[in-house]
């Protein structure tokens, strides 16, 4: 699977990049580097240089279509929002949009916005939830209220699943001093260079410091969940500025303080409520402060230590020219050249028009090889040596100016350096940008090679995967026929086959919810179950598992392994009620994957619309399924109904039995309320030739006896008749 991280060469992309990586993830990452550095990742992942708002994007979300976008690039300095707030808006919002747009037109799974604690303003209610009306000091905040708003949009209009995490004061390794938590490392930077730390305020606000890996390890799980909507992302607590200089004197800093005025836009204090997302995510930050800094220290202490091996290194280098004596390298290699041939001329005792021939031929060879501003060199040095060649023979200066020969031959100067100096130049000029534009090609071609590069591949390994799994198709083409029918009870016995055959397990069941949501039946479940005490009944209210995923509407994973409680259990949901539960008990340790995980969320969506057309059909077709005013079926469904549990009973060994009493037509409607009474949802009565036939789904011989007393207290005789199948 495919995650884009915009930002991801930055402090927090670069962990959470580091994190999906762990998990076997393709990772991209895009970033414009303003502020990122590509040597904060070091893992294997694909480069994308660009802005958020660059054409360029669509061709990157076109050529590897991700799954999954986590969106950190931003402007995060509060000070630059307030002193630029259009720049800010158009990193924070405009980027925003470009990228929702991208994801919502390739079909993204997954996008996470990285918002923030700042949208709370100076809000007093502390610690803050996710109920409070926004009221953003800074523009900063202000930002990212509105990208909020337009995820929520995207998330209604467009149908795409949006996170937005409200970030807390984030601290870690990697940290500048830019953004809203870059006080840890600035305390930390100026501590290693022996500065005072400048504290704004009297040091007594507060901030809800929150660890970078947690945040990484939140972000992950919120891909891997079914959640959606606004979560604070935080540790629940307040740590003051001047307990945060106490805590980095304990790691063994020496530090000096100073205090100035709080700076403009500055909250004093702030701690967010993370109980929503604890309770939905499950998860917990992991890291202390204590903790979080340690590391944090450590890991600038190995950083200075690398930049002293790097100036030692290159304090060792050999010495090198200053850049003002490269720039005038050219100069000084004519002028050399120059006095050099024209020593030697003037020794030679040579006619003037020869010294004038001589100019014009070093006029035309300097041009010709360094361009125009050596060319016009070559003439002022060419009209000094005729000067002094005149001046040398007796001739006056001042005569010079009367001269029409040495007048002629300046003006010949003046022409070549010109002629030859433009004409090289426009060569030049024309060679270099076509260079330009030979890189720009260059570097499109590369990027062109390298979407070609993996589109061929993603195409090998697809193609291998097909000749590998030579039963794929016949999956889906099998679970897609089973599924067709119009006849629920039909579908959840093929329902068990299909999850067996697609998810490789053999403990699947199936349990139908009553409407008071208070029990589930069992109705359907692997032969592998035969044997065992599986539980026929189950109450909502002493099944913690079952009252999570009632509350949530979610799928359920037993990911801590808890003993007693399926791997996997998903809600099958008809008229936006939960009517039944697919749960699958064992499965082979290395199915028990996100692979997995996902294929069961898929098979457990078509379930669902296949029970959803049966339900339909039931609910059109009351008229001709029921005997009127009575919940009797008619007989040919009925007959339908328990062809269905016989091919249950013979595939998986699911239990039924089918009672027959005699009755008058005329006593159905009382005898349907009494009966409707005395069954479970899950049972069915059927009526035909003054027979009424009463079929026990999931009913064993033990609790037959039961049942029986049941019936004979309520008056009814009966008899068990399974020869009713063949009426």
């Amino acid at each position: 699977m495919k995650v884009l991280i915009t930002g991801g060469y930055g402090f927090i992309g670069s962990h959470v990049a580091e994190q999906f990586y762990k998990e076997g993830y393709e990772v991209h990452i895009l970033d414009n580097l303003s502020t990122g550095k590509q040597d904060n990742v070091s893992i294997k992942h694909k480069k994308h240089i660009t802005s958020i708002t660059d054409p360029k994007c669509k061709e990157i979300f076109a050529s590897y279509q991700f799954d999954f976008v986590i969106h950190l690039a931003a402007q995060v300095s509060v000070a630059n929002s307030i002193q630029n707030p259009i720049y800010d808006a158009e990193a924070n919002i405009l980027g925003l949009i470009n990228m929702l747009q991208l994801a919502q037109q390739y079909n993204v799974k997954k996008f996470v916005f990285a918002s923030s604690a700042a949208i709370y303003g100076n809000n007093t209610n502390l610690p803050l939830n996710e109920t409070e009306i926004p009221q953003p000091i800074a523009p900063y905040g202000l930002s990212k209220w509105v990208g909020e708003q337009y995820c929520s949009n995207w998330e209604t209009q467009h149908k795409i699943d949006v996170i937005n995490f409200r970030f807390s004061n984030v601290y870690g390794p990697r940290q500048t001093s830019e953004g809203e938590g870059g006080v840890v490392a600035t305390f930390i930077a100026k501590a290693h260079q022996n500065e005072t730390l400048e504290i704004h305020g009297d040091g007594s606000q507060t901030r809800d410091f929150i660890y970078v890996k947690d945040v990484a390890y939140a972000i992950f799980r919120a891909t891997q969940s079914f959640i959606t909507g606004t979560y604070n992302l935080s540790t629940n607590t307040q740590t003051s500025v001047f307990q945060l200089v106490e805590i980095l004197k304990a790691q063994g800093m020496s530090l000096t303080t100073t205090y100035t005025n709080a700076r403009e836009g500055d909250i004093l204090h702030s701690s967010l409520n993370n109980t929503k997302v604890k309770t939905t995510l499950d998860w917990v930050p992991m890291y202390t402060i204590d903790e979080g800094l340690a590391n944090t220290y450590l890991w600038a202490q190995e950083q200075q230590q690398k930049r002293k091996k790097k100036e030692t290194r290159q304090a060792k280098k050999k010495y090198k020219f200053p850049n003002w004596l490269i720039q005038s390298k050219s100069y000084l290699e004519n002028t050399l050249i120059f006095i050099l041939i024209s020593f030697l001329l003037l020794q030679l005792n040579l006619p003037s028009m020869s010294i004038f021939i001589f100019g014009v031929f070093y006029i035309m060879a300097i041009g010709s090889i360094y361009g125009n501003q050596q060319s016009f060199t070559s003439v002022v040095l060419s009209f000094l040596l005729l000067v002094y060649d005149y001046l040398h023979r007796g001739r006056e200066a001042i005569s010079l100016l009367y001269d029409s020969t040495f007048l002629f031959q300046i003006v010949t100067f003046l022409f070549i350096g010109l002629l030859v100096g433009y004409s090289v130049q426009r060569k030049n000029d024309k060679i270099s940008e076509q260079y330009e534009q030979l890189q720009e090609l260059q570097v499109r071609y590369q990027f062109l090679e390298d979407v070609h590069t993996e589109v061929r591949e993603v195409n090998e390994e697809l193609q291998f995967r097909v000749k590998n799994n030579e039963d794929s198709f016949g999956k889906i083409y099998s679970l897609i026929k089973e599924l067709d029918n119009l006849e629920p009870e039909k579908i959840f016995t093929n329902t068990v086959m299909v999850v067996e055959r697609v998810m490789n397990s053999k403990d699947v069941s199936i349990y139908v919810l009553n409407k008071n949501h208070t029990y589930l039946r069992l109705t359907a479940h692997s032969e592998f179950t035969r044997n065992e005490q599986l539980q026929t009944s189950l109450k909502v209210d002493e099944t913690p598992y079952i009252q999570q995923i009632i509350a949530t509407g979610q799928p359920f994973i037993n990911r801590a392994l808890e003993p007693n409680v399926p791997l996997m259990v998903a809600p099958i949901f008809y008229d936006q009620e939960i009517r039944a539960i697919i749960s699958i008990g064992k499965l082979p340790f290395e199915n028990f994957s996100q692979y997995y995980e996902n294929l069961f969320i898929v098979v457990k969506q078509l379930i669902q619309s296949s029970l959803s057309r049966a339900f339909e059909f039931i609910k059109l077709s009351e008229d001709n399924r029921y005997i009127e005013s009575t919940n009797i079926l008619q007989m040919n469904t009925f007959k339908e109904i328990l062809a269905a549990k016989k091919e249950a009973k013979d595939l998986y060994g699911i239990p039924y039995h089918l009672l027959t009493f005699t009755v008058e037509e005329a006593n159905l409607i009382d005898i349907s309320k009494t009966l409707g009474n005395m069954l479970r949802e899950t049972d069915y009565l059927g009526y035909n030739h003054s027979k009424l036939h009463v079929l026990l789904s999931n009913t064993n011989e033990v609790d037959l006896p039961f049942i029986l007393k049941r019936f004979y207290n309520a008056g009814f005789e009966h008899a068990v008749d399974e020869k009713v199948y063949n009426l």
